[in-house]
C-alpha cells in the first residue's frame, strides 16, 4: 500500500529441544501460537516478517492469509538452541530488521553431551549433567545493535511485583527496548495474561489474551519505529 510503512520484523517462536540421547530430549512448554498471532497482525499491517519458529510450531495459517501476506512472510523451521544460534550467525547475520520480537522459549540449560544411540532402559536411575546455554537474546542485540528488540520474562507462581521487577531486571541485561511479563500459571483456556513494560521500566499495557498481546506489540513497534517508507 503507498506510504505504509514496511517494516521488516523477525520473530522467534514456540519450543526448542535439548537431546538426552537419540530418541530423548528436554523441551519446553509452547505451542508457538502466540508468535503466530503477532506475526500474522504484522503481516496485516504490511510488514515483512521471518518467523523462526520450534519444531511442532503453530504457524499462520497462509490459506486464511492473503495473496500479498503469504508473499511477505518467510518460515524458518529450527529444532535446537544449536540450530537457532547457528541460523542467527550464518544466515540472518547481515539481514536488515526494523524490529525483533524474541518469543520463543529457549531452553536455559541442556544435556552436556547427547548419548549416541539410546540410553538403556533397565537402570532403576540415570543422572544427566545439563550446562547453562548462552542468552540467545544477547546474540541478537550484539548482531542487531539499532533494531527495535522486545524480550519476554516467564515465570511461574511468583508475585505480580516480584514479576514486574525481574522483567524490569531482564530488560536491563538483555538491552531490550521492551519486555513482555507474563506468568506460567496465570495462562489458562484463552486468558494469557501479560504486561509491556519500556525502557524506561514503564508499564505500557496490561493484555488478557494473546491476540492482546500480539495487537498491542505490532501497535509498539509500528509507533517506534522510524518512519521510513517503502
Amino acid at each position: 500500500m503507498e506510504g505504509t510503512k514496511k517494516l521488516n520484523i523477525l520473530i522467534t517462536s514456540g519450543p526448542t529441544r535439548g537431546y538426552i540421547d537419540e530418541v530423548r530430549y528436554i523441551s519446553n512448554k509452547s505451542s508457538g501460537q502466540l508468535g503466530t498471532a503477532i506475526a500474522t497482525e504484522a503481516l496485516k499491517r504490511g510488514a515483512y516478517v521471518t518467523l523462526v519458529h520450534g519444531v511442532g510450531s503453530i504457524t499462520p495459517d497462509t490459506a486464511c492469509l492473503e495473496k500479498d501476506a503469504i508473499n511477505r512472510l518467510t518460515l524458518i523451521e529450527i529444532e535446537t538452541v544449536q540450530d537457532l544460534s547457528r541460523l542467527i550467525r550464518e544466515n540472518l547475520k547481515g539481514k536488515t530488521f526494523d524490529a525483533i520480537i524474541h518469543a520463543m522459549a529457549v531452553l536455559d540449560y541442556t544435556p552436556e553431551q547427547p548419548v549416541n544411540g539410546k540410553l538403556p532402559s533397565q537402570s532403576s536411575e540415570i543422572t544427566i549433567r545439563f550446562i547453562k546455554i548462552p542468552k540467545i537474546i544477547k546474540l541478537i542485540r550484539e548482531l542487531w545493535p539499532r533494531s527495535l528488540l522486545i524480550g519476554f520474562k516467564l515465570e511461574a507462581g511468583i508475585p505480580h511485583e516480584e514479576l514486574l521487577k525481574r522483567a524490569c531486571a531482564s530488560l536491563i541485561e538483555n538491552k531490550a527496548d521492551f519486555v513482555v511479563a507474563n506468568d506460567q500459571q496465570e495462562i489458562l483456556g484463552g486468558k494469557h495474561p501479560a504486561y509491556i513494560i519500556n525502557s524506561q521500566h514503564e508499564l505500557m499495557a496490561t493484555c488478557n489474551t494473546k491476540q492482546d498481546i500480539a495487537e498491542r506489540l505490532i501497535e509498539i513497534v509500528f509507533h517506534s519505529v522510524p518512519k521510513n517508507t517503502i
